[in-house]
């Protein structure tokens, strides 16, 4: 609460600032989205995810890893304040009370508001560490119910530090350093970059080839006993099913790390209706003393078809949601493939590969219908699984 304290009072300075720099604008409040705008031009709107998941699991043979269970529940109940001043200042806190975890929590500065030409932006707070494609989408632009198998594995999530942001034509580059997060986990520095080389950007035609890697040094532990007790990490991915407890690929707690490097490459094309995307993760797992290192990477594909004619957006290297332009909403149709390899070494992580057939109806703009039907093929040791998944996911954003 004293983090966010400062935030605000922070904020309340630049707003000050903002409108001796600036013309006053005009005040008032939006009913939808929910906003209110001041007479120094700073506005104050919510945020808000909300997304109700059916998984249905079936086709599982007698000799299968693990048994699962049909599901229905809440995937996402994000809610969020958002006070800004375009082109100035942006602070932000968003919690989801259906993980009972914090999001994006800080505040953004744009450096051209007070450098006198912009040269980047500059983010303080929790967020996203910039690893990957898809992990950097915003969920509820997810083309997919949930995230493929390896960016479940290997993406880092959200972490509190500094970073920076350069956002140019033809190029995006994103830096930071952060250390531990607002749950209380996670406790090291992690240093962490990405950069887009963006030839062809445009509204529905797009070419965005990226790449990435973070170094992550968890922090030791001092037990019970006051002795310390090295960092410790486990690398596992859900079914592409988020209702389930059941991981089929698993490395077990690997104990005595060091330090964890992570790499990504980056592909998005956008050609009107259609669009590619595809990822390559990998981590490296360096321990402590004669302990092995550890290995291990993956990669998904992805086609996307608007059957409608609309295309996927694209902003600040990242895909978001089409615009629906018909009366009945837009239509798009996809096919995803995903791998993921655990096993190196002595350790039997298991391997999975998954195929997925989606459909996404996005009624107006706040409004999206997810169907998705996942065939998952597993081994890990001597044991396999084969199950059918249907999905279906109802959400509304604002």
């Amino acid at each position: 609460m004293t983090s966010l304290l400062t935030l605000g009072i922070a904020a309340s300075m630049l707003s000050g600032t903002a409108l001796a720099a600036g013309d006053a604008g005009t005040p008032g409040v939006r009913a939808w989205p929910p906003a209110a705008s001041f007479a120094d031009g700073a506005e104050l709107s919510a945020t808000g995810n909300l997304a109700y998941d059916h998984n249905g699991f079936s086709g599982d043979d007698d000799g299968a890893a693990a048994a699962f269970d049909d599901a229905h529940d809440w995937r996402r109940k994000e809610l969020g304040l958002v006070l800004k001043r375009k082109g100035i200042y942006e602070l932000g806190a968003g919690f989801d009370f259906a993980s009972r975890t914090w999001m994006d929590v800080g505040i953004k500065l744009d450096t051209s508001a007070f450098a006198g030409r912009d040269l980047g932006r500059l983010r303080l707070g929790q967020s996203k560490v910039p690893l990957g494609l898809e992990g950097n989408t915003a969920t509820r632009n997810t083309a997919f119910l949930e995230n493929s198998l390896p960016t479940q594995a290997f993406y880092q999530g959200r972490r509190i530090g500094l970073d920076w942001t350069l956002d140019r034509p033809h190029a995006v580059f994103n830096a930071g350093y952060y250390h531990g997060d607002l749950q209380g986990n996670n406790a090291g520095r992690t240093v962490a970059v990405r950069g887009a080389w963006v030839p062809l950007r445009e509204a529905g035609r797009v070419l965005h080839l990226g790449a990435s890697a973070t170094r992550e040094v968890p922090d030791a532990r001092t037990g019970e006993d006051g002795a310390r007790v090295p960092a410790s990490v486990r690398w596992r991915a859900k079914p592409e099913a988020a209702l389930t407890s059941v991981r089929l690929v698993d490395s077990g707690t690997l104990a005595g790390v060091d330090a964890i490097d992570r790499q990504g490459l980056e592909l998005l094309w956008i050609g009107g209706p259609w669009s590619l995307q595809g990822e390559y993760l990998r981590q490296s797992t360096s321990r402590e003393e004669a302990l092995p290192s550890y290995s291990t990477g993956g990669y998904y594909v992805f086609a996307s078809w608007m059957v409608t004619g609309e295309s996927r957006g694209y902003s600040g290297g990242g895909a978001s949601n089409p615009k629906p332009t018909g009366r009945l909403g837009a239509l798009e149709l996809l096919a995803r493939y995903s791998s993921l390899d655990l096993d190196a070494g002595d350790i039997a992580g298991g391997s999975q590969r998954n195929r997925t057939l989606g459909a996404n109806w996005y009624f107006a703009r706040h409004f999206k219908v997810q169907v998705n039907y996942v065939d998952v093929k597993a081994e890990r040791g001597t044991s396999t699984a084969d199950p059918d998944i249907v999905e279906m996911r109802t959400q509304f954003s604002f």
